[in-house]
């Protein structure tokens, strides 16, 4: 009896078989409709006047913007790591249809990808979904007219943060990039090894039997932690001053560790004393540091039941009659509360369409006195910020329950956006400029896939 091939068929095929298969697109694909109804020409404009911004001059070979427009809109329309992005556009035929690729066998790896999106940023992706929203509108798919707007977290992918696991992070980090450095760094971590084995102790004593300690135990496990690495810190410092000199003279990947220890020591120095503060009087300091990587991110408290607090960056997020959003990210924590973004909301749409929405309504954060005046000064009609206390409605009844049901349908509408479809939440980011890229992907591929559904349709 013959020996059955490793693989495919003990029955040979007489032609070997094709490795250029032809297939033919459906004319409604979801894909084939975005790349057949979307202006491709503005887009192309809207993303070189990013590209001028943030490019030092035009020298090099000029990109692919079509194709790579495309892988954008692509991934925004479901989220996928950067290496499938890459394959599917590779292999899959709507999607190289949508980036103009059907005629070449030419394909973006998964490196230009990145960088591209990386390049566009925050403010390149926005820009690409009010173009969406502006078509819509066009399509009269969406009306202006009505808007409602809440803010919301974006959370980030970072485990919960703590005093003993930041203070260890920091040791364990700093000894492995230091190791990856210049000679100075090098020397550093020799200098040092007492206090990082004795640090490695202090956490893996207070991971395994903190549980049966007070308090007070705690908190001295905490200081004394600390301590040591108040004494890294100085070693590390002077192994800095020493290395600046000869920094240019290391390699790629010496001169990114020692990068990457010079922020560690940076964040330190503000963290350290925070953590003292914390273990004086019993309060967490203002602008507490709770990721070491990202020390931009900061805590929300959001008061629900089961996560009274989120880590990571505020949005504010505005809604459309029928149900297109945009998206604005907070530059800091305080600029997106519920008392100014509800104003806010409204100028950024007139920036953008050029005239306030007729109605408009916002949850009882919102509301003031100060506020309904000035929301009616910017052209607001109806304004329906939910009263407080014994405040009345500004708004008739009829006008009302239109509003409190517009307004409910935003909630649907940020909670889409945080499903496992669009990566709002915790993304893969490691930056914040990062972050609100993928916040402003997950805004951009809510309403292209809303566009080809209702274009679809017609």
């Amino acid at each position: 009896m013959s020996k059955k091939p490793r693989g495919g068929s003990r029955q040979p095929e007489l032609f070997p078989r094709s490795k250029r298969p032809t297939i033919s697109i459906e004319e409604n694909h979801r894909l084939v409709e975005l790349a057949d109804s979307l202006d491709w020409t503005e887009l192309e404009e809207r993303a070189e006047a990013i590209r001028a911004t943030k490019l030092k001059n035009a020298a090099g070979r000029p990109p692919r913007l079509r194709a790579l427009l495309g892988a954008m809109v692509f991934k925004a329309t479901r989220y996928m790591p950067y290496r499938v992005l890459e394959d599917q556009i590779r292999h899959y035929a709507p999607a190289r249809y949508l980036c103009a690729l059907t005629e070449t066998e030419w394909s973006p790896d998964h490196n230009t990808l990145h960088d591209f999106i990386e390049l566009m940023g925050e403010d390149g992706t926005r820009l690409i979904n009010e173009y969406v929203v502006e078509k819509a509108v066009e399509e009269k798919l969406a009306d202006p007219k009505l808007m409602v707007a809440d803010t919301t977290a974006q959370e980030a992918a970072l485990p919960y943060p703590n005093e003993i696991g930041l203070l260890g992070a920091f040791m364990t980090t700093v000894a492995a990039a230091s190791k990856k450095g210049g000679q100075a760094l090098k020397d550093f971590v020799a200098k040092a090894a007492k206090e990082f084995a004795a640090a490695g102790e202090k956490v893996r004593e207070y991971r395994l039997f903190a549980k049966n300690k007070t308090k007070a135990g705690k908190d001295r496990m905490t200081a004394e932690l600390a301590k040591l690495v108040e004494s890294v810190q100085t070693k590390l410092g002077q192994a800095l001053k020493a290395a600046a000199s000869s920094k240019q003279r290391l390699g790629k990947y010496a001169r990114l560790a020692t990068g990457k220890v010079e922020r560690l020591h940076e964040t330190m120095k503000k963290l350290v004393p925070q953590i003292r503060y914390w273990l004086k009087t019993g309060f967490v300091a203002a602008d507490k540091i709770i990721s070491l990587h990202i020390p931009e991110l900061y805590s929300i408290v959001r008061g629900k039941v089961g996560k009274k607090v989120e880590f990571g960056l505020n949005w504010g997020i505005r809604r459309l009659k029928g149900g297109y959003l945009l998206a604005t990210l907070a530059l800091n924590r305080r600029e997106l509360v519920d008392a100014k973004f509800a104003v806010k909301a409204v100028k950024e749409h007139l920036a953008l369409f050029g005239k306030a929405p007729r109605a408009y309504a916002y949850d009882r954060g919102g509301w003031s006195a100060k506020n309904v005046a000035e929301l009616k000064e910017l052209g607001v009609k109806e304004v329906g910020l939910a009263p407080r206390g014994k405040a009345q409605w500004q708004v008739s009844e009829r006008v009302k329950k239109q509003l409190v049901s517009e307004r409910a349908q935003v909630e649907g509408g940020i909670g889409t956006l945080k499903c496992a479809k669009y990566g709002f939440n915790r993304p893969a980011a490691r930056s914040v400029p990062m972050m609100g890229a993928c916040g402003q992907l997950a805004a951009l591929g809510f309403n292209l896939n809303k566009l080809a559904r209702e274009l679809a349709k017609r």
